[in-house]
């Protein structure tokens, strides 16, 4: 077996740092135009895309966290290098967001002991006056101060973002309908997952509302997310271990891998594009958008202790045959997301695997325009 820290690698220069944190600031802004496109083809609603973009927004806010803290990497002694996982997926590691977690419960204590910010720009503007020096320390004090600051805004993309409920309505007196959605930095492949399930409840309380449902429900869901369970294991697990709730529609969403002639060593085509496309700084990128969804097709009633019955959803896809024992959904579709000059690599090359894989092409304007 393979050690995965092998796969990890730390930025010690200041500016491959930043290089490094614009290329994410460009592709997870570009995130929300995929949706909205998805949105227009009626792949998903509306609520769907008002969710998705939720979570994108904070992975936006917080990769700009990590980039004030890092912001002086190889230039100050004492700033520390973000590690990231350059292999399987480039993004950063997960214990990267175990700290910042640890850092954001202290966020307070931490900016009352510090200078405003107003305050560090004036030493440092007082510094180079007077001094005639680079004022590195307050440069760096003042990197911090931003970085907690970030962290006592909240609404980050935390390692784990605990499960949500909207109501979608009654389907009839004793049945509701919720979507519940949560997100996991998942720890196994350092990619954000995001998740959507949508239910029927027939409970005597709305799920939300209901004090003993609703905590272990989401204790289940949050002790289900890892990349390596296929949808129909946890959707079948919670079917099970809740007998009035009532999973109908699964979806999980993995934001990455990114792949980058820069920064990353994957292995497979992707890469080969890459180095064939030559592009220019800022677009050598692709990102992999997967969605797996599940549904269920039919329920049948089951017995339930000495005399009753409870009901059981019959998903879509039969785990013992065809594609079903594989992929544990009823559907699975890939996506990448690059700017134009990898695109025309990729269509010149035609690597095979990518036929039937969805392309997202980013003009240098930011238009986001879909091939198939």
């Amino acid at each position: 077996m393979t050690d995965p820290a092998l796969d990890h690698f730390q930025l010690e220069d200041t500016r491959v740092t930043r290089r490094y944190f614009g290329k994410f600031e460009t592709i997870i802004g570009h995130l929300g135009r995929v949706a909205a496109t998805l949105e227009v083809e009626g792949r998903l609603s509306k609520r769907d895309v008002e969710v998705m973009t939720r979570y994108i927004v904070g992975l936006n806010y917080t990769f700009r966290a990590l980039a004030h803290k890092y912001h002086f990497s190889g230039r100050f002694a004492h700033a520390g290098k973000l590690t990231f996982d350059r292999v399987d997926s480039g993004f950063p590691v997960y214990s990267e967001l175990l700290t910042m977690a640890n850092d954001a419960a202290q966020a307070g204590r931490h900016l009352a002991g510090m200078r405003s910010a107003e305050t560090l720009k004036q030493d440092m503007l007082r510094v180079i006056l007077n001094e005639h020096e680079v004022p590195t320390k307050l440069q760096y004090a003042l990197s911090q101060r931003l970085y907690y600051e970030e962290l006592a805004k909240g609404d980050l993309f935390w390692a784990r973002n605990d499960p949500q409920a909207i109501w979608l309505g009654n389907v009839d007196e004793k049945r509701r309908r919720f979507l519940v959605h949560w997100a996991v930095y998942d720890s196994q492949i350092n990619l954000p997952t995001i998740y959507m399930l949508e239910l029927e409840d027939t409970g005597r309380i709305g799920l939300p509302k209901d004090d003993r449902r609703w905590p272990e429900a989401q204790a289940h869901l949050m002790a289900q997310s890892v990349a390596g369970l296929k949808l129909l294991t946890i959707a079948k697990g919670f079917d099970e271990d809740f007998d009035d709730l009532h999973p109908k529609r699964l979806r999980r969403f993995h934001v990455g891998p990114m792949y980058s002639h820069a920064f990353t060593r994957q292995a497979g085509p992707l890469r080969e594009v890459l180095d064939l496309a030559r592009a220019p700084v800022g677009e050598d990128w692709a990102l992999v958008w997967t969605e797996e969804e599940l549904l269920s097709e039919d329920t049948r009633r089951e017995r339930s202790g000495w005399f009753g019955t409870v009901e059981r959803e019959r998903f879509a896809l039969d785990p013992f045959a065809g594609r079903g024992a594989e992929t544990g959904a009823s559907r699975v579709e890939r996506s990448i997301i690059l700017p134009q000059r990898p695109y025309q690599a990729l269509e010149e090359r035609r690597p095979a695997g990518f036929s039937d894989v969805r392309k997202f092409v980013v003009s240098p304007r930011g238009r986001v325009l879909s091939y198939r």
